[in-house]
């Protein structure tokens, strides 16, 4: 077998692949002998027709299956014989075979990146270290008293805060669309629920009003169809409550679990919680601070067909969620960083020889588990299938990954508060 490589671009690569005719003509003869025997002419027995008989009515076909197996067999063989790994599927287009010629057919494709470096050796990443303080565990007794709020209808203006209980009906260009219409909608002002036009359209409202509000919907608004126009909405505002937040008192924190009712336990759980919380979400800093320090280290270009079908595919998540998909270059962009992330990491654990280990794959979903109600389910439900083990299985790669590349990183620790914590990004990008 004659190979010949070309390279298009960076990473494309054209071969050229020749199959020797003594090679094809034995294929060929081989299922001719196969065919004879079962093929059916008049005038002559089972398995008895002539070999030129049946080649003069089926010559043709079987050159096509010869061609076809013949390139399916060579096909990784002539990539491998040149030490090149293939980025997606090939694209094959061969000359049409003919007996006692060689089999032609040239393959192109996208090759994976060079990744050349493994390590953050110079780069520094800033650790963020949180101390719950008491104005956190307040902040989150707040909020879980708003949660448990009970609702007392008044007969006064609305104000940000109050829940609403409206009718209403939109129209874009005169006309209803779909999701634009409700009755005893629940409506709690400010939360952001309905588009912001509407509901601070609804403040200083009073209970029996019908009002009209003109509200233009948000540009990246997850409905494409309703994305940057404007409707108009007729409004009737049927009740309007104030809340009523629960006394923190023993019943409040018997309610939230606490046995004894003591509200110094309740406050010490909401501390240990927000403590794991906080833990965790720095790990998910500190993980996004070093991947994307690997991503910057190793500027790589990315293969077009994988590109385009990371695209596609969050394109597709998106669409499904009814949001607004047709902003192609944004897509773009984000499956650029994805799949070059994806390619790092893979060139990562196969140049450390990195494998992950089942005590550690268990452990991980253990540590998920906790968070349902039935942690055993969740735990052999992944177990029960190799595809569901494998997303844990990536998952602890890449901790895997995150710990190699801290090794060779300068850390430093940098104090914030709670919140500022929640506030920092997490996402690669």
């Amino acid at each position: 077998m004659q190979v010949s490589v070309e390279t298009i671009g960076t990473l494309g690569r054209r071969l050229k692949v020749a199959v020797p005719a003594d090679q094809v003509e034995k294929e060929f003869n081989v299922r001719l002998q196969r065919l004879s025997k079962q093929v059916k002419m008049p005038g002559f027995r089972p398995g008895k027709v002539p070999l030129k008989m049946v080649e003069a009515q089926y010559g043709g076909r079987l050159m096509d299956e010869v061609a076809g197996e013949l390139i399916q067999t060579t096909l990784y063989e002539a990539i491998g014989s040149q030490g090149l790994r293939p980025a997606g599927d090939p694209r094959i287009q061969r000359k049409p075979a003919v007996r006692g010629e060689q089999l032609e057919y040239t393959v192109e494709f996208e090759i994976f990146p060079e990744v050349k470096r493994f390590d953050l050796a110079g780069s520094r990443i800033e650790r963020p270290v949180v101390t719950v303080s008491e104005e956190d565990v307040n902040r989150t007794l707040e909020t879980i008293r708003k949660q448990r709020a009970t609702w007392k209808p008044v007969e006064r203006e609305a104000r940000p805060g109050d829940r609403l209980n409206i009718d209403f009906v939109g129209r874009l260009n005169g006309k209803e669309f779909d999701g634009g219409k409700a009755n005893g909608f629940q409506l709690t002002l400010g939360s952001g629920t309905l588009i912001e036009d509407m509901e601070q359209g609804l403040v200083g409202a009073k209970t029996g009003d019908m009002r009209h509000i003109s509200a233009r919907f948000p540009s990246d608004y997850r409905h494409s169809t309703l994305a940057g126009q404007t409707a108009d909405f007729d409004v009737k505002v049927n009740e309007i409550a104030e809340a009523e937040l629960p006394e923190l008192n023993e019943d409040f924190a018997r309610n939230l679990g606490v046995a004894d009712g003591s509200l110094d336990k309740l406050r010490a759980d909401i501390r240990a919680n927000l403590d794991r919380e906080a833990a965790g979400r720095t790990r998910a800093v500190v993980r996004a601070r070093t991947l994307k320090l690997l991503l910057d280290a190793n500027p790589i270009e990315v293969p077009q067909s994988l590109l385009d079908a990371e695209a596609q595919r969050l394109k597709n998540s998106d669409m499904a969620s009814g949001m607004n998909a047709n902003d192609d270059a944004a897509y773009g962009v984000r499956a650029r960083s994805r799949v070059a992330l994806g390619l790092i990491l893979g060139e990562f654990i196969r140049n450390r020889g990195l494998t992950p280990e089942p005590a550690r794959v268990r452990a991980k979903l253990e540590e998920m588990a906790a968070d349902y109600e039935s942690p055993q389910e969740f735990i052999q439900w992944h177990y029960e299938k190799p595809e569901r083990l494998s997303e844990i299985e990536g998952l602890v790669m890449e901790e895997k990954v995150v710990e190699d590349l801290l090794v060779s990183a300068d850390i430093s620790d940098k104090p914030v508060s709670f919140q500022e914590l929640l506030k920092i990004e997490t996402v690669v990008q």
